[in-house]
């Protein structure tokens, strides 16, 4: 019996519990041929006695396998393989690997795995950062959203918040949520132009999916949002890009491409274009607007920090002048307070949001309701308005000191603008630096900085961002990149 022990491969140390380890172990060898159908196998405790462990956690592991119907037993006779098993071939054990957890790293089929979606994935660290232009997670008033979460349990069974909900979000937030837009925006919405989505970019997908088909023609900036260019590439849409100066997308050069094609939608981020920082002045986006109601085509626009401006109030978003239901407006909480509390929004015309709740529902049922239903209450309290307040003054005394330091100790070889609002700096790095390089370097030494590459690489450009760090952090990661340079 030694022989059919050494066909099992069991860890003491390993958190599985070691029943469950024989059992699988015998399956698997049953499963590729080495162990026959009808073959006898040995018993508990001479099987115990084999692998050192007591004849309970073998009789545990035969058990597991009565019941998944790989063995039968016999009275009087023993335990067998059962020979209702389909009929297996041996297998060369020399040539077929041991099996480890899960399936392996291959599947056993083809699929279509997209090299356009190989990107680079943003994680959260405890490492110093100068990131993409991230809150500071630490001011996010997580007491009192604990305690709102709360208060929904308790009167879930109430509100149904338990079950299945609506398609387009929690009610209350949906409310909550055009009230704080015509407010704060001067947006002329109601609930029912309301879709709370798991973030901005599911709004530039739902919108993405029911505006565009393959062919369209999508324009977008020259350098611009990288995750919104896949949602429109995976669509079929065909991407033409405009140049972006000063003040954000060149609308004379959109006003041109529209003469010669039909365009079908526009994404713009034009309070702080992403990743330059730059605003759109007035006179563009009345001059967009105006394109839109010639030219019949969908403006995307994507407001990913508003809440944050502070050298002058923000210019009013798009969508606020809007007259002829051609602006997508998207945003989320995610840059205001946290990336982990995955609620966005999309307004848009009701018909519109009506399409998009349809199509969510094959991809996502529904939000996390409880979640939003206590975000709803943090509204209703003030606290999300007493938190953007605070954050907005912390932010803006961040940009002051890290605009300064950035001048005083890398002002000979990076050269930026200081942003009226949002929560990073796009620096332009001499070309005597190579980016990549830099980037790299800081993060052996502790500070992590994007390498540039994901916007365009001839640029030697990248975003810095201020928000997330304090002033001893920030004259922290300052001397690693001083050093380095």
């Amino acid at each position: 019996m030694q022989t059919f022990a050494n066909l099992l491969t069991i860890d003491k140390s390993e958190k599985t519990p070691l029943f469950l380890q024989i059992s699988t172990a015998i399956s698997d060898n049953i499963r590729r041929g080495v162990i026959l159908a009808g073959a006898q196998l040995p018993g508990t405790r001479v099987l115990a006695e084999s692998l050192g462990i007591h004849r309970k956690t073998v009789v545990a592991a035969y058990e597991e396998l009565l019941a998944q119907g790989w063995i039968e037993t016999k009275a009087s006779s023993g335990t067998f393989v059962s020979k209702k098993l389909p009929e297996m071939k041996p297998v060369d054990l020399q040539k077929t690997p041991a099996r480890t957890t899960g399936s392996g790293p291959k599947a056993g089929f083809a699929f279509h795995n997209d090299p356009l979606l190989q990107r680079p994935i943003i994680k959260g660290s405890n490492v110093l950062a100068f990131n993409d232009g991230f809150p500071d997670v630490r001011l996010a008033p997580w007491n009192a959203l604990s305690r709102a979460f709360r208060t929904i349990l308790r009167q879930g069974y109430r509100k149904n918040l338990l079950f299945y909900s609506d398609l387009f979000g929690e009610s209350s937030l949906r409310a909550t949520m055009a009230a704080y837009l015509r407010e704060t925006r001067g947006l002329p919405v109601a609930e029912e132009n309301i879709l709370i989505t798991r973030g901005s970019t599911m709004g530039l997908y739902l919108t993405s999916n029911l505006v565009l088909r393959p062919g369209d023609v999508v324009i977008v900036g020259e350098i611009s949002y990288g995750s919104a260019n896949l949602i429109f590439q995976k669509t079929g849409a065909k991407l033409m890009k405009v140049p972006i100066d000063e003040r954000g997308l060149d609308v004379n050069a959109i006003a041109e491409l529209c003469k010669k094609n039909p365009v079908r939608l526009i994404y713009v981020t034009p309070h702080h274009h992403y990743p330059t920082t730059v605003t759109m002045p007035a006179e563009r986006r009345i001059g967009l607007l105006q394109l839109a109601q010639t030219y019949n085509f969908c403006i995307l626009e994507d407001d990913y920090d508003y809440d944050f401006h502070y050298d002058c109030n923000p210019v009013v978003p798009l969508a606020a002048a809007d007259a002829g239901g051609h602006v997508v407006y998207t945003g989320s909480l995610c840059k205001a307070i946290s990336p982990a509390l995955r609620i966005g929004y999309v307004a848009a015309p009701a018909d519109l949001i009506q399409g998009m709740g349809q199509l969510r529902r094959i991809i996502d049922r529904q939000g996390d309701q409880l979640m939003e239903a206590a975000v709803a209450i943090l509204f209703k309290e003030g606290e999300i308005r007493r938190h953007l307040k605070k954050a907005q003054k912390t932010y803006h005394r961040r940009r002051d000191v890290f605009c300064e330091m950035l001048k005083n100790e890398l002002g000979h070889v990076v050269k930026f603008a200081k942003p009226t609002g949002g929560m990073a700096v796009w620096a332009t790095f001499d070309r005597s630096v190579a980016l990549p390089v830099l980037a790299k370097k800081a993060g052996a030494n502790g500070l992590l900085i994007s390498d540039g590459t994901g916007y365009d690489p001839m640029l030697n450009a990248t975003r810095l961002g201020f928000a997330s760090v304090n002033e001893e952090e920030m004259e922290h990661g300052m001397g690693i990149l001083k050093r380095l340079l």
